[in-house]
């Protein structure tokens, strides 16, 4: 009985159509989707110490129930040290520091309207009221900040509890997806799905120590500059470091405003800058490339495009969980040859791969020109015979 081919232009219609459906089912269920895929990310970075526990005929529940909450208590930890840092700021914003933020904006406001003709509305200083009533909504109530800050504890209650099943039925999800990849070997696929595992973990640790590195780099530094709350600038431009490209340069935003609006000399803002370029020349160039190496393996414009994607879809949020999940998608499409040059599409540049396709051809036409020549040769033995 002969198969029906489906033509590439047709499994290429497939995957866009599939692609846009996926991105659909993103935008509708972004409540759950999101703190479902943290969890997993979570999860996945869990389980070496799930297993390690087990290993010791530590019962699952028991071990996943104990990994979730030494997790939570150290995120306690590091969420109060942030506290303590910004309640710092907040204090010495509302003391000598406000007045020098209103003067610094009179003097901005004179400069535009001088020079460009432009108002800003600043002309009595920064008022907080003006800022809020930008961010906040026009119809906004106290009914809707009450629903919204109830929404927002009820996702921060699902995240453990989305990690504790997902460690728990990590075994039961393997074997559904090796049922799910019927054709494909067990063995293979369940080292698919390792190797998938230990991506994410490395790049979440990766990512992690990068961030540790960098946020004593800067409070190193800002300390150096006398910027004060050198802590809380550089431990936010570290975190802030996890969003590729655009982090970077929101983390040296702040202290470089804070430098230009408290320091009487303009060298310490732009020393500010200089050190923070040469922080990231250091980060891209080394630390990510030597602790994370290549897991992840994407290429820059996926990478860009990606991060634009998932702005778009889920915010901040999505810009951070986009990286893992676009490599997690490369090795799914590695599964099957259909979808492997999409894979590629995803992965860096094969800059020897005309050269090797050269190298092929070369081969291959020798090979052939072999083969002519054993023709002629039986044929000649041929006649000869005759």
């Amino acid at each position: 009985m002969e198969t029906l081919r489906v033509p590439n232009y047709i499994k290429t219609v497939y995957i866009a159509l599939l692609i846009i459906i996926i991105v659909f089912a993103m935008i509708i269920g972004k409540k759950l989707l999101v703190p479902l895929l943290i969890s997993g990310y979570i999860a996945m970075l869990l389980t070496s110490a799930c297993n390690a526990l087990e290993r010791r005929k530590i019962p699952r529940s028991v071990s996943a129930a104990v990994c979730l909450l030494a997790f939570i208590a150290v995120i306690g930890i590091v969420l109060f040290f942030i506290y303590s840092q910004i309640n710092g700021f907040m204090d010495d914003l509302g003391g000598g520091l406000s007045e020098k933020i209103n003067s610094f904006a009179i003097e901005i406001n004179k400069w535009c309207a001088s020079n460009l003709g432009m108002d800003l509305g600043m002309s009595r200083g920064f008022e907080m009221k003006k800022a809020v009533a930008i961010v906040q909504p026009e119809n906004g109530s106290p009914t809707q900040l009450i629903f919204k800050t109830i929404s927002t504890l009820s996702d921060i209650i699902l995240l453990p509890v989305f990690i504790f099943f997902l460690l728990i039925y990590r075994d039961h999800l393997a074997i559904f997806i090796t049922k799910v990849f019927s054709k494909q070997d067990d063995g293979f696929l369940l080292d698919k799905l390792t190797s998938i595992r230990k991506i994410v973990h490395a790049y979440i640790m990766g990512a992690g120590k990068v961030m540790m590195i960098l946020a004593v780099i800067n409070t190193g530094v800002l300390f150096a500059l006398g910027i004060k709350h050198a802590i809380f600038f550089g431990v936010l431009a570290g975190m802030l470091n996890i969003i590729p490209y655009l982090g970077p340069t929101l983390g040296a935003i702040l202290p470089f405003t804070f430098a230009l609006m408290t320091k009487d000399n303009l060298f310490y803002p732009f020393a500010v800058v200089v050190a923070f370029t040469l922080i990231q020349l250091l980060e891209g160039g080394f630390l990510t490339p030597k602790i994370t190496g290549s897991n992840v393996n994407l290429n820059a414009l996926v990478t860009f495009i990606g991060l634009l994607v998932g702005g778009a879809i889920w915010g901040v949020t999505g810009m951070i969980l986009i990286i893992p999940s676009l490599a997690i998608l490369k090795q799914l499409f590695e599964l099957s040859p259909d979808t492997q040059p999409y894979a590629y599409l995803f992965g860096e540049e094969d800059n020897n791969w005309f050269k090797k396709r050269e190298r092929k051809t070369q081969k291959a036409m020798e090979a052939k020109a072999k083969d002519k020549e054993a023709d002629v040769k039986v044929k000649k033995i041929m006649k000869k015979d005759d």
